[in-house]
């Protein structure tokens, strides 16, 4: 797997800053200044507790950074990489009271971040044996959607629309307001450039033939069990990409994979994935 690069600081930086904002309040890390002295040193490791993949490493040393430039990071397993318990992800060094006001908000964005990345792996290694892909969706935490959709593909997945302005799709209550699957289509077609693309969702193959018939660039077969997608597959014969959607787990994934869909979209991946239990453990 090819990794993507990271995303620019300019796109990261305000989101860091916000967090480290919120955090400090009105006063500032009371705790840190009343009891570490301000020439006072220390040394700790991003220590991982789990196994997992990582992500959002760049935004944890951003973090540490904005607080205390003084602060140093050394990289033993960037974003991307496969870690297991015991493992050090990074070494940070330097003056104590950054090291300790950073430390919250660097962990909130590593553990997050590497949670999305090590649950798409955990769907990515279930149907490497496919070529399907694992892609995400907009189900993301408000601000926060592009490092979500960056750990995604840390994690081995790929990315659906950033936003609405990305790619025409048409779910099943664009079709109720439009009138029908043609005219919502037709509409469409008529509005965008020709560089945009058009998906429709589509829930039984009566809808699915309908579509094809009209011709678009993608079809959404939504909550459809492995027969039915195996038959749908079949009926879009390569005429279009085939994304198949609705309670995908690292369990039913392979079933759904092996019925020759091009993609499987999980909306979990970003909304519901569990944190990666990554510490702060100071070294001497």
């Amino acid at each position: 797997m090819t990794l993507p690069p990271p995303l620019p600081a300019v796109m990261i930086e305000p989101l860091v800053r916000a967090a480290l904002l919120e955090d400090l309040g009105r006063a500032g890390d009371l705790t840190t200044d009343a009891i570490v002295p301000a020439d006072a040193t220390a040394r700790a490791a991003l220590a991982a507790r789990e196994p997992g993949v990582v992500a959002g490493l760049d935004v944890a040393i951003m973090a540490f950074r904005l607080i205390d430039p003084n602060l140093k990071i050394e990289v033993l397993k960037g974003d991307g990489s496969r870690i297991v318990p015991g493992d050090d992800i990074a070494i940070v060094s330097g003056p104590a009271r950054g090291l300790l006001t950073g430390e919250r908000v660097a962990l909130n964005f590593l553990g997050h971040l590497s949670g999305i990345a090590s649950g798409t792996a955990t769907i990515a290694d279930a149907i490497a044996h496919t070529r399907t892909r694992v892609a995400d969706t907009r189900k993301t935490t408000p601000g926060l959607r592009a490092l979500q959709k960056h750990a995604v593909r840390l994690g081995g997945g790929m990315n659906h629309r950033f936003g609405l302005d990305d790619a025409v799709l048409i779910k099943d209550n664009h079709i109720a307001v439009a009138g029908g699957v043609r005219p919502a289509i037709e509409r469409a077609r008529a509005y965008v450039g020709h560089l945009v693309k058009l998906e429709v969702e589509v829930d039984t193959l009566a809808q699915l033939e309908q579509v094809l018939a009209i011709g678009v660039d993608a079809v959404l077969l939504d909550n459809m069990g492995p027969d039915l997608l195996r038959q749908a597959v079949a009926m879009v014969a390569g005429r279009a990409i085939t994304e198949a959607s609705g309670r995908i787990t690292p369990q039913t994934a392979p079933a759904i994979a092996e019925t020759g869909v091009d993609l499987l979209s999980a909306g979990w991946l970003t909304h519901s994935a569990r944190v990666l239990d990554i510490g702060l453990d100071y070294r001497d």
